[in-house]
């Protein structure tokens, strides 16, 4: 079994990242340009390209702090929130630079008319008052871009931690279905073969030779395909008969077997091997525990779009509570149904009145190609 790596990169993609980036920028310049408008400041063409050229300013100098944040997305969530809100210092003083240098410093007569405002431009007290000022806004700007990015970081890593727990289960499940699928009676090769050796020392060679075609019928029909595939209904009652042709040399005299099913569900699908512990349960149970004749039926009916497969014995030892856990077992179809089918897949058994039990269970009818 091949698995699948990790997905993707951690932490937020750079698309993501950019998008989250020009969203905020945007609103920023939207923002500046509607209180630019009502407070009506002169030259609003010139304000209007200066603070497209800062608004780009500002959009490289959030991806470089994304960049380096990116730097801790493999540390812990308490070091990566320190990093956030500590860098988005520098990074606010450089953009409050910038901006000052823009509406400050470039071609000032082109924007400011106030010849105080132009006196106090070149005041270094001025301008760092001014700096700080913006500084401070602008760090509560990106640290809001920041938490938005630890957000979509914490919450990209939880969905890449479900997916990949989504992932394992589903290989384990595979896993586990296939060991179900592969998975036989050992008592069941044991049984046969002693029953082949009884047969060769009575001197019965055409009923040995029969249970070893049929032997050889069951395995190579039970081990080949993927286990995970569907097979037709027929093919799987198929090959329930051989398992019962084998069991019946075993038990001549006690065991016989009905098969009713219509013939419009034999091309339905079925998870293979899914009777195969109804009928080994059978006989563990049913047969070889009695001395009496036993009659094990496989019967299915259509219920709308749900099919129910029956399968029942009339034996008198029906599995008692020292039994469960015991083979296969019915838990594992149950789980195999739900895993294939969830809530349609069901499961229900007890005894029947008047001796024997009874094992339904109910799947829905597909008919595609298996």
């Amino acid at each position: 079994m091949t698995y699948a790596p990790d997905d993707g990169e951690r932490g937020v993609s750079p698309a993501i990242a950019l998008y989250s980036i020009l969203g905020f920028w945007l609103f920023y310049a939207v923002l500046v340009t509607l209180r630019a408008t009502v407070m009506g400041f002169d030259a609003p063409y010139e304000l209007a390209a200066r603070r497209a050229i800062v608004t780009v300013i500002g959009i490289v100098t959030t991806w470089i702090f994304y960049l380096m944040l990116r730097r801790f997305d493999t540390k812990p969530l308490s070091v990566r929130v320190v990093a956030a809100f500590s860098l988005a210092a520098p990074f606010a003083l450089a953009m409050a630079s910038a901006n000052f240098y823009m509406f400050n410093v470039y071609d000032p007569v082109n924007i400011f008319t106030d010849g105080d405002r132009m006196k106090y431009r070149s005041e270094e007290y001025f301008a760092l008052i001014q700096i700080v000022e913006d500084a401070i806004s602008r760090y509560f700007f990106l640290s809001a871009w920041a938490a938005l990015y630890l957000a979509l970081s914490y919450a990209s890593e939880v969905h890449r931690t479900e997916r990949r727990a989504a992932r394992l289960e589903r290989a384990a499940q595979q896993a586990e279905l296939r060991s179900l699928r592969y998975q036989v009676n050992p008592h069941f090769l044991f049984n046969t073969l002693n029953s082949l050796s009884t047969l060769v020392m009575r001197n019965k060679p055409d009923e040995a030779e029969k249970m070893i075609l049929s032997l050889s019928n069951f395995y190579r029909t039970s081990l080949t395909g993927d286990p995970l595939d569907d097979v037709p209904l027929a093919e799987e009652v198929h090959l329930q008969q051989l398992y019962l042709d084998i069991e019946g040399v075993r038990f001549p005299e006690r065991l016989t077997s009905v098969i009713d099913i219509p013939a419009d569900l034999m091309t339905a699908c079925v998870p293979g091997l899914i009777l195969q512990p109804l009928v080994e349960n059978a006989i563990k149970y049913g047969v070889s525990r009695t001395s009496s004749p036993v009659q094990i039926r496989i019967t299915a009916r259509a219920d709308g779009e749900l099919m129910h497969i029956n399968v029942t014995d009339d034996g008198d030892q029906p599995p008692g509570d020292a039994d469960r856990g015991s083979g296969i077992g019915l838990a594992n179809v149950r789980d195999r149904l739900t895993a294939r089918f969830g809530d349609q897949g069901r499961i229900a058994y007890g005894p029947r009145e008047g001796g024997g039990f009874s094992v339904l269970i109910t799947l829905p009818i597909i008919r595609q190609s298996c």
